[in-house]
């Protein structure tokens, strides 16, 4: 008998879900609310905990001409002057360490790729309720599900089904967003480097996508009275400009090469100790959504994908393989949160004494090294 696997949201999470059921042979549907698959969202970095798992998948394959591979990875500089305080080697330790490069690439060629491992996609349906395996739609329609898997976001209607509907906290921060033609970008911006400028407060990162076509530009800073959480959302050149007055003029040069700003308040959730009822399970950020600092969101969606996929392969009861799937999961995505989420004050330190010790500590430290435990994880192996 074959098993019916229903998945909420067509994002990485879903798609990825997806593609490794199929690989594993078993049939599944993603249910995604959009009419339309489209390149909502912006760059990406692909470490090599999430890069391995696409390249099993066959999705590198059907990259080439889209990605980019880095040289330098999380190169920390002051905000005043540009001084480096730490960076990664990306060029060959990388890969030495980690059997894997880091890549950038853009949201929606990611897509893209996913979907061509996927076989049944349906747009256009919007999940407005889950009672066990029976998903209802707007419009009326329903669906019966052996398995149900939340793939759906923050706002998660299945995670709200299971666990009630609490809403997610604002974090008082935001973040702005924006994708710069490498014509227009400054020299230094260009570069297959992930840099990011961190200061009093706030920070900003960039590194090109696209294969280098693109600047992927990602600030984060107080959000004030803002509270807008949509990807649509837009912003100003100026507003962010305002963010960063005063902060090394190459970055404000990069700020202002800009065009159309994206933002949108940082939510916050904290961990949950489970994620499974019976046969329905969250995954990706209805599960555990993280602040973007550790730069894991997508990757780690990717990787609850690959365990998901093995545990329901590897049982006969769909409710054994999920709890065995959370088992493996809730660990790993948890301390990912918890870091990601004390980052965010670590990152952002008035100028003083507790800064002279954080700069004192990076230059200290191979973060290539240090953050093994994220890159070195492989997910089919645990």
């Amino acid at each position: 008998m074959t098993v019916r696997i229903a998945i909420l949201g067509g994002g990485i999470g879903g798609l990825a879900t997806a593609a490794f059921l199929r690989r594993a042979g078993l049939p599944c549907t993603v249910y995604e609310q959009a009419a339309a698959l489209t390149q909502v969202g912006a760059g990406l970095l692909v470490t090599p905990n999430a890069a391995r798992l696409l390249r099993r998948l066959g999705v590198f394959d059907r990259l080439e001409g889209h990605v980019l591979r880095l040289d330098v990875g999380w190169e920390f500089r002051r905000w005043q002057d540009g001084t480096v305080l730490s960076s990664e080697d990306l060029s060959t330790a990388c890969a030495d360490l980690y059997g894997e490069h880091t890549w950038t690439i853009h949201r929606a060629d990611l897509l893209r790729a996913l979907v061509s491992q996927v076989d049944d996609v349906r747009l256009g349906h919007r999940c407005v309720a889950v009672d066990g395996g029976r998903l209802r739609f707007a419009g009326g329609h329903t669906v019966e599900a052996d398995v149900v898997i939340g793939a759906d976001g923050i706002h998660s209607i299945v995670r709200a089904a299971l666990f009630g509907a609490t809403p997610a906290t604002y974090s008082g921060l935001c973040a702005f967003r924006a994708l710069v033609p490498s014509r227009i970008a400054p020299d230094f911006a260009r570069r297959p480097a992930q840099t990011l400028w961190i200061g009093p407060g706030r920070h900003l990162v960039h590194y090109p996508v696209a294969a280098g076509g693109l600047v992927n530009l990602v600030a984060v800073a107080p959000a004030g009275d803002y509270t807008v959480e949509s990807w649509t959302a837009t912003a100003t050149v100026g507003e962010l400009r305002a963010e960063f007055a005063g902060w090394d003029p190459r970055l404000t040069g990069l700020i202002e090469s800009a065009a159309t700003l994206g933002r949108w308040a940082l939510l916050d959730r904290p961990p949950l100790p489970r994620w499974s009822q019976g046969a329905t399970t969250l995954l990706g950020d209805a599960a555990h959504p993280m602040f973007p600092f550790y730069a894991q969101g997508a990757a780690q969606a990717i990787e609850d994908a690959a365990v998901l996929a093995r545990c329901l392969a590897g049982h006969h009861d769909p409710q054994a393989a999920l709890r065995e799937y959370e088992a493996l999961r809730i660990p790993r995505t948890t301390r990912l949160q918890q870091v990601s989420h004390a980052r965010s004050e670590t990152n952002h330190l008035p100028d003083g004494p507790a800064q002279h010790q954080r700069d004192e500590t990076f230059a200290q430290r191979d973060p290539l090294v240090a953050n093994g435990w994220i890159y070195g994880y492989d997910a089919e192996a645990t």
